[in-house]
């Protein structure tokens, strides 16, 4: 297939390109568009050298199969059409389309069929907090319908882009060495610290980034779930963890919920807290699953339980998502598609 990648410098496309070799995924031809900055950068896939071309309003997309597109909202708004007019398939990393009716909004784990009814050519990739947590929320869902969530968030560097995850080291090693702290990627110095604001915040006092998760998850999982969210930037480099509350219709127990989990596509159970053994992000940074551990029945509601996941930002939560979307349109992918 001809696959081309825009944002093929940033920290995305780099874990694409990697997510793309690992899993073999069939490519004859490679096309890598970036800006003015990246414009002539080489990089390697499968031993072969590629140079990354300047993305222009021009004819580069025909002949294209599949376009994926991670380089920001505007950019994505602004290509669309000369990606898709060509009729390759454009799947988008951005929020520019996320809750656009005519485009899925797809997680392969959960809603794998919505990738095949794509009216305008294109598919749109979640918000990472919203894939980790959608991927756990559905091993539940299949015991008992959820009707809340409340989610805390612990965002590393890495959903920031590769240069925040630049400076969270730099930030450190100023602040070891008694120097001025260089702060251009956060709100904050995140070294050291905790900032309670991804995303701008909105009339309602949530941030843009928590309003993702209420909104995404409803149509990622085609229900009525209301979802609270509290997004904080936490100082690990990379893969995320959320603490999640959810209420069910009926009581699951413990035992139930672990089953789910520890026999969910896409999730590993790590649930041993008398041997210390529960997802932390330090070990799990370049993992493909959502890991979950310290699963819990809720102390104040018969129907609520609450657990701990973790999982990589980058590739689950951007990278490997977009390719299993790309697998299951091809029919390469081993997800169960029902319509």
């Amino acid at each position: 297939m001809v696959i081309a990648i825009v944002g093929a410098s940033g920290a995305v496309g780099q874990e694409l390109l990697a997510v793309l070799e690992q899993r073999q995924f069939p490519v004859s031809e490679l096309r890598l568009f970036g800006s003015e900055r990246s414009k002539g950068t080489k990089y390697k896939f499968h031993s072969k050298e590629y140079e990354v071309q300047l993305l222009e309003h021009n004819d580069a997309f025909k002949g294209v199969d599949i376009a994926f597109v991670s380089a920001g909202a505007g950019v994505s708004r602004t290509y669309a059409e000369d990606i898709t007019r060509f009729g390759a398939v454009m799947i988008d990393n951005s929020s520019a389309f996320r809750m656009d009716a005519d485009v899925p909004l797809v997680v392969p784990e959960v809603n794998a069929a919505d990738a095949l009814n794509r009216p305008r050519n294109i598919i749109a990739n979640p918000n990472c907090t919203t894939i980790q947590m959608v991927v756990a929320l559905q091993a539940i869902e299949r015991l008992s319908h959820i009707r809340r969530v409340h989610v805390s968030t612990y965002q590393a560097a890495s959903g920031a882009g590769a240069q925040a995850m630049k400076e969270l080291e730099t930030q450190y090693r100023q602040v070891l060495n008694g120097e001025e702290v260089t702060v251009n990627k956060f709100a904050y110095q995140l070294a050291y610290n905790l900032i309670p604001h991804i995303d701008v915040f909105t009339e309602n006092g949530y941030t843009k980034e928590e309003m993702k998760m209420y909104h995404e998850t409803r149509k990622i999982m085609h229900s009525d779930i209301r979802v609270s969210a509290t997004c904080v930037r936490v100082p690990s480099l990379r893969a995320h963890s959320e603490s999640v509350w959810v209420e069910t219709e009926r009581p699951i127990s413990v035992q139930e919920a672990q089953e789910a989990f520890a026999h969910a596509k896409g999730c590993i159970l790590m649930d041993e807290p008398e041997n210390k053994i529960y997802p932390m992000p330090l070990f799990l940074s370049g993992k493909d699953e959502v890991f979950i551990g310290r699963v819990r029945k809720d102390l104040t509601d018969d129907c609520g339980l609450s657990f701990w996941c973790v999982s990589d930002q980058i590739r689950k939560g951007a990278a490997l998502n977009a390719v299993q979307i790309a697998e299951v349109i091809t029919n390469y992918s081993d997800v169960i598609v029902t319509l």
